[in-house]
């Protein structure tokens, strides 16, 4: 069930935001309930596909350590 919600952010973020999750194809309200599902629940999203950005599922597995690669030093 979705509720509505009011904020009071500054002019120019919203503005941002809006233009942000239009170049996305995504809605504002999708992309705000995305991120605080994410804060609220970061155990649950690291581990479920289906809340990580397509960014970060687009980065998985790009870049590959040498077998032998020392992270300690």
């Amino acid at each position: 069930m979705s509720t509505k919600l009011t904020l009071t952010i500054d002019e120019s973020v919203i503005k941002q935001a809006k233009a942000y999750a239009q170049n996305q194809g995504r809605s504002l309200s999708a992309i705000v309930e995305n991120y605080l599902k994410a804060v609220t629940n970061q155990e649950a999203s690291a581990t479920n596909e289906e809340e990580r950005s397509p960014i970060v599922k687009s980065l998985r597995g790009a870049f590959k350590l040498p077998a032998d690669y020392d992270y300690k030093m």
